[in-house]
């Protein structure tokens, strides 16, 4: 789903985006109600969070390289880093409370 708050991330912008700072990445696809149902969260995540991370989202259907690389068998699932390195996963729907929580967990 596609917003502003939101970068769309291809196989070949991922390791690049994820490499500094703090990031969320959300394994979504379009077909996905779940995933649907997520993405306003994701958004206003992005607002409360502001500048302290990267909210990204990868649509498996047309990325599937980082999907397989990080084994991801279920959609949504979100991914949090740091400076590139894997810091947490959730499967299933998230509240937006609990993934500010983590995102800033993962900025100490």
């Amino acid at each position: 789903m596609a917003s502003d708050k939101l970068k769309q991330l291809t196989d070949a912008e991922f390791d690049d985006f994820i490499s500094k700072g703090v990031t969320l990445v959300d394994f979504w696809a379009p077909w996905c109600g779940p995933c649907m149902a997520q993405s306003p969260i994701l958004e206003q995540v992005a607002e409360k969070i502001g500048d302290a991370a990267e909210i990204a989202q990868v649509n498996v259907d047309e990325n599937q390289q980082a999907a397989a690389r990080f084994q991801v068998r279920s959609i949504p699932t979100i991914l949090i880093f740091k400076d590139g390195q894997f810091k947490q996963q959730y499967v299933g729907m998230q509240q937006e409370s609990a993934l500010i929580e983590a995102l800033e967990a993962a900025a100490e």
